[in-house]
């Protein structure tokens, strides 16, 4: 459907004359009447009669109307979506469940005003593009991968060092420990089947299975934490990692364990990466929040481990 038309129709009803949307539109008023004959000619039925005093709605006008408007609304939100400078704060997570997006929600009940959009793209090397290129504002990443620099005007600061759980069964082998050390959890299977190739998550459980002998296993089909939490409630030989803040709900009765690991405890390093030279006005108080989750964050806080790729990622800008 023609937006111009059912523009130039909410004009003509607004007004009541013909002559009149032309004016506030800037168009001839026989540009007014052939977009209301091609508007007409498309929804199949009359939508205006001329009468003595201009213009007046049919019944059928009548019902088209409002929804005539919500297509102008739906029109100029779709625009602002994404027009520079008046869209939403546009903001990567790795994972929608995972810790960072729980960050973000608190973020959201602090500042309801502000409108938040969260995206997920597939790895660090595409979300740093897209805060390069200004389609995105900003991206929460465990930077930099192995080998890997920030871009010229790319800032990076460290938001939160996560501690890992281990997550098993009731019938597993350390579901009643208080800790485990994580040396302990060498031979012991690891599974972790959303691990992608060429990712910084990936990148980072590949490090700590050398650093400490586990075995990641990544092998079968991704089908979701539920699946996850289904197979690995009847193992007696299957965990997995999680992060101290993941949201985690599973059924009643299957009597799941969150296990702290130590001697040293795995932190996952999350980092805020946004470009140096965006204007959007609501990165100050994103940053601002962000630096409440953890104040004080040590560079190398002792009894952790994190990959050394991880412990400079980044410097923000003066």
């Amino acid at each position: 459907m023609d937006l111009n038309a059912v523009r130039t129709f909410v004009a003509v009803a607004d007004s009541g004359q013909f002559q009149k949307a032309a004016v506030d539109l800037a168009l001839t008023q026989q540009a007014v009447s052939k977009r209301i004959a091609a508007l007409e000619r498309d929804v199949g039925v009359r939508l205006l009669t001329r009468t003595a005093r201009g213009a007046g709605l049919t019944i059928d006008g009548q019902a088209f109307l409002p929804h005539a408007r919500a297509l102008l609304l739906a029109e100029e939100r779709a625009a602002a979506a994404v027009r520079p400078g008046s869209r939403a704060l546009r903001v990567d997570v790795i994972g929608r469940r995972l810790s960072l997006a729980g960050v973000l929600h608190d973020f959201h009940r602090r500042y309801p005003e502000i409108a938040l959009d969260v995206v997920t793209l597939p790895s660090a090397e595409a979300a740093i593009a897209a805060v390069r290129d200004g389609t995105i504002d900003a991206t929460f990443r465990a930077v930099t991968m192995p080998g890997q620099r920030l871009p010229d005007g790319i800032a990076a600061v460290p938001v939160l060092d996560e501690p890992l759980l281990l997550f098993t069964g009731p019938g597993h082998e350390f579901a009643g420990a208080a800790s485990v050390p994580l040396a302990r959890l060498a031979g012991h299977r690891i599974w972790m089947p959303g691990n992608a190739p060429g990712t910084e998550w990936s990148a980072y459980y590949e490090e700590l299975a050398a650093a400490f002998g586990l075995t990641i296993d990544t092998i079968g089909p991704n089908f979701g934490v539920e699946a996850l939490i289904d197979t690995i409630a009847g193992s007696t030989t299957l965990a997995t990692f999680l992060g101290e803040r993941t949201p985690l709900v599973w059924p009643t009765g299957y009597d799941m364990r969150l296990v702290p690991v130590c001697d040293p405890t795995p932190v996952y390093p999350h980092f805020l990466v946004w470009h140096a030279g965006n204007p959007h006005p609501a990165l100050p108080p994103l940053r601002a929040h962000l630096a409440t989750v953890q104040p004080g964050r040590a560079a190398a806080e002792p009894g952790t481990w994190r990959p050394v790729w991880t412990r400079h990622g980044g410097v923000a800008p003066a």
